[in-house]
């Protein structure tokens, strides 16, 4: 037999009709049901209107509705409380953090990621891993063979390779392979007045000359007079010997002319070989201007100060020198590398010879 089900209205009407007088067996035969059920239904309903049948279903799902907010509360306050103590304010961590309370305490992905403030995209996000494999080998032999190359020129090597793009990625593999150059730290003295170096327009239009010095095995000295274009960085010559006069450098300078042509300003210190006649003789031949820097100002001089530190520290510290010929040898190597190969953090990364190409029609 098939079991009849009444809404609450029709039990409501019922209960009228008996109310009103009707038998209660004439009642249970004519909707099917037992008398049990008819007790069982004035006990719950008896008294009650249709209105306020509704009335009180309508708080019945309210209190349920009440219960479970008080729930859900109480679990968010549970889960709010063991992560109470953890710092999250990295991605990893916040995931750690919903996976955790989500074993705990049973929430949901969404819920749980609500609490940690995540989103649900980055909680199922699956980070690649990279393959820097490549990257680490060649940065290794790059830095062996740039001893004194630092983490952004080697970041550009590699770039110019097609290896990196971005450079936190070259300065993370740099320190985790333990590259890190020793700073040498520099003793500070007064500050001084300084003059502003007037800036060159185009190449040929102001070069810096100076001296460097060192030794070969045997302790026998040498030095080199590097020349330096103030516009393009690039260094024309270095000229290696145990003796250099003013005379040997007329004539290297007489060599460049007939190269790259000569400059209309030189600037150079007070030393004797570019202090003496045979110099100020030449340039006056030349109408070449020498522009002398005040004695103990070699900050007046900063380019070809700053590519004889360069020389040093990258070629002369590097190198053990046997001979005066390999000396000129490796220094020659050197120059042509900085010219050609080594980037320059001034000239927007680019060598000293592809910035005077791309400027050349400027």
């Amino acid at each position: 037999m098939v079991r009849k089900r009444y809404t609450e209205d029709q039990i409501i009407a019922v209960l009228k009709e008996a109310e009103a007088g009707a038998k209660l067996g004439d009642i249970c035969r004519k909707y099917g049901m037992s008398e049990a059920t008819f007790y069982n239904w004035k006990t719950k309903y008896a008294g009650l209107t249709v209105s306020e049948l509704t009335r009180l279903k309508g708080l019945e799902e309210e209190n349920r509705r009440l219960k479970q907010i008080v729930a859900e509360q109480a679990l968010d306050n549970r889960a709010l409380k063991e992560l109470l103590f953890k710092k999250l304010l990295k991605p990893e961590a916040k995931r750690l953090a919903v996976s955790s309370i989500r074993e705990s305490l049973g929430l949901s992905e969404r819920k749980a990621c609500l609490l940690v403030n995540l989103s649900v995209t980055a909680y199922r996000y699956q980070p690649e891993t990279d393959n820097d494999d490549i990257i680490r080998k060649r940065l290794r032999e790059l830095a062996e063979q740039r001893e004194r190359f630092g983490s952004p020129r080697l970041h550009i090597l590699l770039k110019r390779e097609g290896l990196v793009i971005n450079h936190k990625r070259t300065e993370r593999i740099y320190r985790e392979e333990g590259l890190a150059l020793r700073r040498k730290r520099r003793r500070k003295g007064a500050a001084g007045a300084r003059t502003v170096l007037p800036a060159a327009q185009h190449p040929n239009e102001h070069w810096s000359m100076d001296f460097v010095s060192d030794s070969i095995v045997t302790g026998r000295r040498f030095r080199a007079l590097t020349v330096i274009d103030n516009y393009s960085r690039e260094c024309p010559v270095i000229e290696v010997d145990t003796s250099l006069g003013g005379a040997r450098v007329v004539n290297v300078l007489d060599r460049l002319s007939e190269t790259r042509g000569l400059p209309e300003v030189i600037t150079v210190d007070n030393g004797p070989e570019f202090a003496g006649k045979a110099l100020d003789a030449w340039a006056y031949r030349k109408h070449v201007r020498l522009n002398f820097i005040r004695p103990g100002k070699p900050v007046e001089n900063a380019y070809a100060e700053s590519f004889n530190g360069r020389l040093r520290d990258e070629c002369l510290n590097t190198n053990w020198f046997i001979s005066l010929k390999q000396a000129r040898e490796i220094i020659e190597n050197w120059r042509e590398d900085y010219n050609k190969v080594r980037p320059h953090s001034s000239l927007n990364n680019l060598t000293p010879v592809e910035y005077a190409n791309a400027t050349a029609g400027l």
